[in-house]
């Protein structure tokens, strides 16, 4: 629901099943802006690394449709692209907006505000997602519904969980067991997996016993289970791991970048993340090293850069691995050369 900096990872072996998320990846970076962390303060800077709104929260999030979490004093609130609160900290927790709506919790609730920080749907559930075509999951009495921008249940409580709306279908548990629902609530793919995700690029990712594969919509493999880990497919290319090494593969089910890699990641903006020998580098979709392996910890490309950790530092790299941020080094001021 926020938007983190910390995106996810396949990394082999200890494959990461969200509840129910999983692969589909963060939205680009329209606002340009970068978090970072500066002596325990967090602020934000441009993709020439110049620093845009100087650290003063202790923690800040990516924007989304403008506005960004921030946390000061153990509340949440939101600041716009010149960092003026918006919304000032009042909230125990609070989420990025997505249409027009974000989620906050009050005393323990989740509720929606709109960015002139109106309550359009009162804070009453225990659980809230963000929306997506208009309808958002949401938790009561721990039964998963999913309502729409009133608050109303469009589809009722019934589910032991559920994930987001993505392609039109959402995955939901059903006694131990994941299937797929519609807009409608409609069962359309019955529950029979141990995992479901969700729908990306026409196929969704699922678990079946102890090996995962790939399913269309209409609950068909597209791909076989036979794979130990999977990411969701992303710029047409889903990452695999079997016997300990991950590599690529295409919507065909043929591994076009072979099991090589010690951890594997999606594809985001031409260039996914892999581990060789402990250290995390970058490859293109031909599987050619383009940044080689020298990292501590590395997350996907995002708006032109990639957040990185080397030595205990935080640097922002861009597509040649050029640090363009170094939390060990001063920030220029905006209108300064880098």
């Amino acid at each position: 629901m926020r938007q983190s900096r910390n995106l996810w990872v396949l990394a082999l072996l200890v494959l990461t099943w969200s509840a129910c998320g999983g692969g589909g990846g963060e939205a680009k970076n329209p606002s340009g802006l970068f978090v970072v962390t500066q002596e325990g303060r967090a602020g934000y800077i441009d993709r020439q690394g110049r620093m845009v709104i100087p650290p003063q929260f202790d923690r800040a999030f990516g924007f989304t449709e403008r506005l960004a979490v921030v946390q000061l004093g153990g509340r949440y609130g939101y600041i716009d692209e010149e960092g003026r609160y918006v919304i000032n900290p009042r909230y125990d927790d609070a989420f990025s907006f997505r249409e027009g709506l974000a989620a906050v919790r009050v005393d323990g609730r989740i509720g929606y505000i709109d960015p002139k920080e109106k309550m359009v749907i009162p804070p009453q559930f225990d659980e809230g997602g963000d929306f997506a075509g208009g309808i958002a999951r949401a938790v009561v009495g721990g039964r998963t519904g999913y309502i729409d921008k009133s608050g109303r249940f469009v589809i009722n409580p019934r589910f032991d969980r559920g994930g987001k709306f993505s392609q039109g279908l959402a995955a939901v548990l059903v006694e131990g067991r994941w299937g797929y629902v519609n807009r409608d609530g409609e069962m359309v793919i019955e529950p029979q997996f141990d995992e479901a995700y969700e729908f990306a690029e026409d196929l969704a990712l699922v678990k079946a016993g102890t090996v995962v594969g790939f399913i269309d919509k209409k609950g068909s493999f597209a791909i076989s289970p036979r794979f130990e880990n999977a990411s969701s497919f992303s710029e047409g290319l889903a990452a695999i791991g079997d016997g300990g090494r991950g590599g690529y593969i295409d919507k065909s089910g043929e591994v076009v970048i072979p099991s090589q890699f010690e951890s594997v990641a999606p594809f985001a903006e031409g260039l996914a993340r892999v581990r060789v020998d402990g250290r995390w580098g970058y490859i293109d979709r031909e599987g050619k090293t383009v940044i080689s392996p020298q990292f501590d910890n590395a997350f996907d490309f995002n708006g032109g850069l990639a957040e990185a950790v080397l030595g205990g530092a935080q640097l922002y790299i861009d597509r040649e691995g050029k640090p363009v941020w170094n939390s060990g080094s001063p920030a220029p001021a905006p209108g300064s050369s880098p």
